[in-house]
């Protein structure tokens, strides 16, 4: 069984690409594709519905629906490479050392069984305990989340709990068999604005004290400055920029990172209407054969439409722009 390696990256993404054969050609929702998490960081990736977020975490654990498929790149677990595994040996790390929430916790949570029987089929399945062990854990579990009386709600059903409860037990199920990584995707969208701030602090203490990486998933840039250590921005399933939050959300270098801040209400306050960055992403049937938000860009020039733009390369923390807003070293 694969376990921490300190010397590593807890995830490393190398040049992944996921590819989608349909009638009317390849595509590729999610196109060289790199970074790194290291452990107790969380790492927020932000971009518009259709930009590749979700593609590339379930290309991480092992979800992809055929046809799409890992057609490139590599996928490291803790320096262990995890994207030619077979089906039966993801479904083993899958749980034990990748722990996944999803937005909503209805579809995580089996609605015929009790809390506690969820928790301890997991905690059995993956680690070695018995019955009364794996319930004295599940117990924990869900204290350590913050669920009151947690021993008399261990037997309560999914639909006995409230939303915030269910993302907490949620949570519990992702962590209890102390993952390394966790991939949480848009796991706060379904919550009211005061439950989203508890769940941001919650995941972001329990992975701090046990130094679990975290992939946060989301199209809340507020999601993302209150529980991200740095920002990755991805646009039709493309890298933008990459950097640490306070750098990227102060001075964002790509063009298209730059708009979906001031398509903030907190950007656009005391004027009439909400900015909005004009246009719409590309379909991926349709991408131009230059820049895909050269079409959209202020700053566009021939460049941008006659080639592609340059590759973003892991944790460099520069943006995929020939021109950017900040006047830093332009990549080749």
């Amino acid at each position: 069984m694969m376990g921490r390696n300190e010397t590593h990256p807890v995830l490393s993404l190398r040049d992944l690409t996921v590819e989608i054969k349909t009638r009317r050609g390849l595509l590729k929702p999610v196109d060289g594709v790199s970074f790194d998490i290291a452990p107790g960081e969380i790492l927020g990736i932000v971009g518009e519905s259709g930009a590749g977020k979700s593609m590339t975490g379930n290309a991480v654990i092992g979800l992809l629906d055929p046809p799409a498929r890992i057609a490139g790149g590599e996928v490291r677990l803790a320096g262990t490479r995890i994207d030619r595994l077979p089906p039966e040996d993801m479904r083993r790390l899958r749980g034990k050392q990748i722990g996944m929430i999803f937005q909503d916790p209805l579809t995580s949570l089996n609605p015929l069984l009790r809390i506690g029987d969820q928790l301890t089929e997991t905690l059995r399945t993956h680690l070695d305990l018995g019955a009364k062990a794996a319930r004295e854990r599940a117990i924990a579990a869900l204290d350590e989340v913050g669920i009151p009386a947690a021993e008399e709600r261990i037997d309560s059903y999914p639909h006995e709990f409230s939303g915030g409860m269910r993302q907490r037990a949620v949570i519990a199920l992702a962590l209890c068999a102390e993952p390394s990584l966790v991939i949480a995707d848009e796991p706060t969208t379904a919550l009211d604005v005061s439950v989203q701030a508890q769940i941001i602090a919650l995941l972001k203490r329990i992975c701090r004290q046990r130094g679990v990486a975290v992939m946060l998933i989301t199209h809340d840039i507020g999601v993302i400055a209150e529980a991200a250590d740095r920002i990755a921005v991805m646009y039709a399933g493309r890298m933008a920029e990459i950097g640490g939050v306070a750098e990227v959300l102060r001075r964002p270098r790509h063009p298209y990172s730059d708009g979906l801040l001031n398509s903030t209400p907190a950007a656009s306050a005391g004027q009439a209407r909400l900015r909005q960055i004009p246009g719409a992403m590309p379909r991926l049937t349709a991408l131009p054969e230059g820049c895909a938000f050269a079409a959209r860009c202020e700053r566009a020039q021939d460049r941008c439409r006659q080639g592609a733009a340059p590759r973003l390369e892991a944790d460099n923390g520069r943006s995929a722009c020939w021109f950017p807003l900040q006047h830093g070293e332009v990549e080749a």
